[in-house]
Formats: structure tokens, C-alpha cells, sequence
């Protein structure tokens, strides 16, 4: 055998061997990071914990405004970046004002799950890991260097914000408070406490407040203010940060800190930030795929369990949507962004981790109860945004429920879906849950795109009151509502179309929220066989679709196929629906391939919390849940030679997935032929292996004998 021949051996060795057993170093959490504007991922590079309160990063905002200790996982508006900290050589002889205009580099990045690492200024090296609620720092300082700053932000975020108070309490600690500042436009007054040590006492300490330095100062407050330590690190050339924080208060933020992180072990704590991820990701292994599609993989993953995040202290308590302390048995989360998330992740929750989806069910519960009763759309801490439109939560707890997350009593939270689809005005804090309801109810319509997104939630409460509940009923009525995306077909147009309040149509390009109409034309995932004889049979169908996935990088106001927002990601596997699903497998290929890369700018939109990296963990696992509301996913060719999804008692074995053989010939479930390109939830839940035999040419056959489900 050549050395070169070994050599690739050993690296093909090594590289399984990792896999198998250390998933979170697979993980590139630059992916993502960069792009412009629709075609970016949003995306941060620093370190977090599964389901972690603390995200210990550089925002993707401004790389050079400091690592902060919070921060969403691909939501597309600047937001929050509470606590900002940086070190840097010498002492503090300028304020920093507002930190990213002092002109701090950071350079030479790396890091992967649980751990991150960046030089400041060319030869500061930071170290930065986390626990579940506190965050990690190790400065290393240059030889050359006799003193070493660090500088905390305390009125200071990736928004303005108008309150923030830090105190100096020792030579090596503060604590204080901050709000919300602002998401997408919108006003979000939460407050975030904080308790930071160091590991050594500073020689000297000090506040700023905009351009002017306040040495020996204790307190800082307001716009731009902050504070900084000065340490003597002529021997010593190491200084550890840990911050612990808390929405609750700082008593809390100290609780949390000294639980988890009592000692200054950073090595340890980066082990277990490390193995919390490899056991996480443990939860679905793949085998025979390319190491640039491992990375993608896992990295996907990855980004799918950062959120719903804990809401809750170590002690329990958490703020209520009422601005109430309230205390759980359990874990409360945050970080709702269910108009995305009902769609991809909340159902890869359910199947792997039903404690916790369960338990994020509940959270939803208790947002609702203590916030007027209705469902939010999207939350951000304790604050109902309001952003976006639907009614996206009672769908994400009808898939939560179909997907096998049911550690609650169903009833309390059919009571709040009623509420919110059939009360007008019905609100979670200061937010209409539905929009328009008087009208949708009245008169079958509303705006386009809200009403399509009310008639899959109004599908998924009608599936929900059946399978939860058991009031058969309550079903009939609102799979009647459902039917109703049928008043927009505008056979003029041959498109689903918004209607003024007197009935008569709008342009067709009006009311089509972040998309247009043929995006949404396809948004009646539960009824697609009714849409599909509406424009004539299958082969019309066919032919639409096939226009519409001429180009794959639609903006918003594209008339193609847009891999990069929600309301499109159902749309490849609609061909399962018109007879020709081996074009799913082609579109999704192209698009997993074309859109899709290792690289920073290699996601097509914003990642969304966790919905689009769910999106690319379905589609590598050749399912997808299609229907609202509804156990079961649609089929497509599965990527990976082997892959095998652990369930809490039992495992789905996937086989025969192909990079180059895109198409399915032949599908054997449990051994006996599969010939549907559905396949029900259950059927995987107890234990399945799928056998999938595939080749390089399709078969237009398979898959067309018997038709997947569609709900009239």
C-alpha cells in the first residue's frame, strides 16, 4: 500500500472515528454568518448550550461591538446583544463609547458546538464557552503586554436602549440590569440581569458613559455607559470571565452563575458544554455521506436545538408574559418563532426530544393564560412581538401533539386555540391573535396570505380536537373553516387571490406577505388534491410546478421557487402529490446542492430559529411533515447511505441513500414494499427500517400507485 494511499485511509478513519464519537466538533457555526440582506443566515458563531438562555457570541450585527449574552439564532432584525464585552492591551484611556465605533478587530476565528475562539485586536486571544445559563471567558493577554483590560457594556445592545444601570461591587465583580431594546421595529422591554466575576482582583476599575471616561467610578448607567477592569498581567498573561444571567433578577443571575459554574475550570466547562452537543446530536447518527455534507448535516442539526431557549432559572422561576415572577416544576422556554418553526421544527423536536417539546407546549400555555388568554405568534423573552402573521401557535402544538410530544392535559390548550380562532379582538398581551377574524368568519375571507396560514391552523386545531381531544364535532367546524381557501380561487386568474371586503378581487399581487402569489398558491398542504383538480388535474399541476422551480433563489417579490423563506419549503414535495415525485428528489437536490453550502454566506435566507436547519435535516432524511397537524411525512430520496434517527425507546433505520443516485426505484418498510410516498408517523414511532434501492435515472413509476393523503 502507497503512503499516500494510508495516508487517505487514516484521514477517511479519523474522520468517521469523530464522527461517531465527538458530533460537535463536526459542526461549522460559521455557516450561516454572512451574506446580504434575504440571502443571509443571521446567524452567530459563538458558543450556546442545547435549548441554552445564554448565547456567549459576537452578534452577527457588528462583529466588532463585543461578545455579548444573547442572541438569536437566525432571527433577521437586530435584536437584543444585552452585556457586550471585549479585552483589550493596556489600560483604558478612551471611552468606548458605544463599542463598535472604537474600532476593535476581531480576526482569526474558529470554533464549532459549545466553544468559540477569536484573536481582538490582532493578539488578544478570547476563549468563550457556556453552561445552560452563564457564559465563559479566557483572555489570553500578549507577552508583551503589563496590563490587560476588559470592558462590559451595560447600556449598550445590538439596539438602543434607554435602560441599564452597572455596578462595581468588588475589584472583580458587577451586577445589573438592561432592557430589550427593539425587534424588527418593535418595542421590546424585557429585562436581563447579570452577576460577572473575574478570577484575579483588577488593579484598576472604572465606568464610561458615551465619550467620556469615569476612572474609579462605580456605577454606570444609561445610553452607551459601561464599565471596565484593568488587570496586572506582566507574570499572569490569563484572565477568566464568567457571567451568569437571569430575567428574573440579579439574585437569580448570581444563583444560576454560582450552580453552574462554582470554579474556574474553563477547560471543564468547555468539555461539558461539548458533550451536552455530542449527545444531542447522538440523537440522529448518519454514515457514508461526504465530510462536506457530515459538517452541513450536523451543523443543521445543530442550529435545530439551540431554540425554543430556557426561560427559567436554576431555581425555577421565570417572568410571565404578565411581568409576574411565576416558578415551574418543570423548564420554561423562550424564543418563539413559531410562523417559522411550526413548519420543520417543532415536529424533529417532538420525535427526539418529546420531554422537552412537551414542555415548550406548556410554555405556550402558560404564555397564553398569563397574557389575555390567546396564543402568541412570536416571542422574544417575556414580550409578545406580534410580528408576522397566522395563527402559527395552534399549529405548532397540533404537530407537537401529532409528533408524540403529550406529557400534558390536551383540553386547557384547545380551549386557548377556540379562543383564539373564534374570538375577534382575542389578544396575547397587546397583540390581536387574528387579525381580520370578524371578517374571515363573517364572510370566508381575508387577506391572502394571513387567510391561507388561518386555514392550515384551523386544519391543525380541527385534527387537534379529534386526536387530542376527541370532540369529534368541534373537528367538522373547523375542517369547514379549513375548506375555506377555496373563496380565493380567482378562476379568471387561475390563482388564489385576495378579495376586497365588498368581494371583489385585488390585484393579484396584493396581500402576499414576505412572497407572492405563487408561493402561496401552494399553501393547502392539507387539501392539495382539491387544489390540484381546481386548476385542472395533475398534469397542469405539474406544469406550474415545474415553472415555478425554474430558479431556486426567489426574493420576495420573485416569481419562482424561494429555498430561502417559509411559505415555500412545503412546496418540492407537492410533486408526491401530482404523480411525479421523482422531481421532488430532483428539486430538493438541487437545491440542498445549489443553495446549500460549508461555507459563511451558504444558507439561501435567514435560518429562523432552527426552522431552516430542520428544513435541511428532513430533506437529507427523505421525509418531511407536509400536513399540519397531521403524524406523517412525505417522501423524497433519502442523502446518506445509512442514517439512523434514535427515539427515546425505539430507532428509525434509513438505508440506501445516495449523493449521486438521487432518484427511488423501490422502498421496503419493515421488509415489505413501500409503494406510497407517504408514510404515517406512526409506523415509524415503535421501530421502522427503511430500505431504500435507488439509482441514477428515475423510475417514473414508483411512487404513483397509490396517492398520498389529502383531507377534504
Amino acid at each position: 500500500m502507497s503512503n499516500r494511499i494510508f495516508s487517505f485511509l487514516l484521514t477517511i478513519t479519523i474522520f468517521f472515528s469523530a464522527q461517531a464519537s465527538n458530533r460537535s466538533s463536526l459542526v461549522n457555526p460559521f455557516i450561516g454568518t454572512q451574506g446580504v440582506g434575504l440571502t443571509s443566515g443571521y446567524l452567530f458563531p459563538g458558543a450556546t448550550y442545547p435549548h441554552g438562555m445564554v448565547q456567549f457570541t459576537p452578534t452577527y450585527f457588528a462583529k466588532n461591538a463585543g461578545f455579548v449574552v444573547n442572541q438569536n439564532s437566525g432571527g433577521g432584525c437586530e435584536h437584543m446583544g444585552n452585556f457586550p464585552t471585549f479585552p483589550v492591551k493596556g489600560a483604558l484611556i478612551v471611552s468606548p463609547d458605544q463599542i463598535r465605533n472604537a474600532r476593535f478587530q476581531v480576526t482569526d476565528e474558529q470554533g464549532h458546538a459549545g466553544y468559540y475562539e477569536a484573536k481582538v485586536n490582532e493578539d488578544v486571544k478570547a476563549s468563550l464557552t457556556v453552561t445552560e445559563h452563564t457564559g465563559m471567558a479566557r483572555y489570553d493577554f500578549p507577552d508583551t503586554c503589563t496590563r490587560g483590560t476588559v470592558i462590559i457594556g451595560a447600556g449598550i445592545a445590538a439596539t438602543r436602549i434607554s435602560e441599564a444601570a452597572l455596578v462595581i461591587t468588588t475589584p472583580n465583580r458587577v451586577e445589573g440590569y438592561a432592557d430589550g431594546g427593539y425587534f424588527c421595529g418593535i418595542r421590546t422591554p424585557y429585562k436581563i440581569y447579570m452577576v460577572a466575576e473575574f478570577d484575579v482582583p483588577a488593579v484598576a476599575t472604572g465606568t464610561w458613559k458615551g465619550e467620556s471616561l469615569h476612572p474609579s467610578a462605580t456605577f454606570a448607567e444609561g445610553m452607551s455607559s459601561g464599565v471596565f477592569f484593568t488587570f496586572d498581567v506582566s507574570k499572569q498573561k490569563t484572565v477568566h470571565y464568567k457571567v451568569g444571567i437571569s430575567y428574573v433578577s440579579v439574585e437569580n443571575a448570581r444563583q444560576n452563575l454560582h450552580t453552574e459554574n462554582s470554579d474556574w475550570n474553563f477547560e471543564l466547562v468547555r468539555k461539558q458544554a461539548e458533550q451536552a452537543w455530542d449527545e444531542k446530536l447522538g440523537l440522529i447518527d448518519v454514515e457514508g455521506g461526504t465530510q462536506t455534507r457530515t459538517i452541513q448535516f450536523y451543523t443543521h442539526l445543530y442550529r435545530s436545538f439551540i431554540h425554543p431557549s430556557v426561560s427559567s432559572d436554576v431555581n425555577g422561576e421565570y417572568m410571565g408574559a404578565d411581568y409576574k415572577v411565576h416558578r415551574t416544576n418543570s423548564r420554561q422556554y423562550s424564543q418563539f418563532s413559531n410562523w417559522d418553526t411550526y413548519r420543520t421544527q417543532i415536529q424533529l423536536l417532538s420525535i427526539l426530544e418529546p420531554d422537552v417539546a412537551s414542555d415548550i407546549v406548556l410554555s405556550h400555555q402558560d404564555f397564553a393564560l398569563q397574557s389575555g388568554g390567546s396564543f402568541p405568534r412570536w416571542v422574544l423573552a417575556n414580550i409578545e412581538t406580534g410580528i408576522m402573521q397566522g395563527d402559527p401557535s395552534a399549529i405548532l402544538v397540533s404537530n407537537a401533539w401529532a409528533f408524540g410530544a403529550r406529557n400534558y392535559d390536551p383540553k386547557p390548550l384547545f380551549e386557548i386555540m377556540r379562543r383564539g380562532a373564534e374570538v375577534p379582538g382575542a389578544k396575547s398581551q397587546q397583540e390581536e391573535t387574528r387579525p381580520h377574524l370578524k371578517q374571515y368568519l363573517e364572510k370566508g375571507y381575508c387577506p391572502a396570505s394571513i387567510q391561507l396560514e388561518y386555514t392550515s391552523a384551523d386544519f391543525a386545531i380541527g385534527q387537534y380536537a379529534l386526536r387530542a381531544v376527541g370532540d369529534e364535532f368541534a373537528s367538522w367546524r373547523y375542517f369547514g373553516m379549513a375548506r375555506s381557501w377555496k373563496n380565493l380561487y380567482n378562476p379568471e386568474t387561475g390563482w388564489l387571490q385576495s378579495r376586497n371586503e365588498d368581494g371583489s378581487w385585488k390585484p393579484l399581487s396584493e396581500d402576499f406577505r414576505e412572497a407572492t402569489y405563487k408561493d402561496y398558491f401552494w399553501m393547502v398542504p392539507y387539501n392539495l388534491k382539491g387544489l390540484i383538480e381546481l386548476i385542472g388535474g395533475k398534469e397542469n399541476a405539474e406544469k406550474r410546478l415545474d415553472e415555478y422551480f425554474t430558479r431556486l433563489d426567489a426574493g420576495y417579490g420573485d416569481q419562482w421557487f424561494a429555498s430561502g423563506n417559509e411559505p415555500s419549503f412545503c412546496a418540492p414535495w407537492i410533486y408526491n402529490w401530482v404523480g411525479s415525485p421523482w422531481k421532488t428528489s430532483k428539486v430538493l437536490r438541487r437545491t440542498i446542492n445549489e443553495q446549500y453550502s460549508d461555507r459563511p454566506n451558504g444558507l439561501p435566507g435567514n435560518d429562523d430559529l432552527g426552522s431552516m436547519g430542520a428544513w435541511y435535516v428532513w430533506t437529507c432524511l427523505g421525509l418531511y411533515p407536509e400536513i399540519p397537524g397531521v403524524g406523517g411525512f412525505a417522501l423524497n430520496t433519502p442523502v446518506f447511505p445509512k442514517a439512523i434517527i434514535h427515539l427515546p425507546r425505539h430507532e428509525v433505520c434509513i438505508i440506501g441513500g445516495s449523493e449521486k443516485e438521487i432518484y427511488t426505484r423501490r422502498l421496503l418498510v419493515n421488509g415489505k414494499e413501500h409503494l406510497s410516498t407517504w408514510i404515517d408517523w406512526q409506523v415509524l414511532a415503535e421501530g421502522a427500517k427503511l430500505e431504500y434501492k435507488t439509482s441514477a435515472q428515475p423510475d417514473k413509476k414508483w411512487g404513483t400507485q397509490v396517492a398520498p393523503p389529502s383531507f377534504e
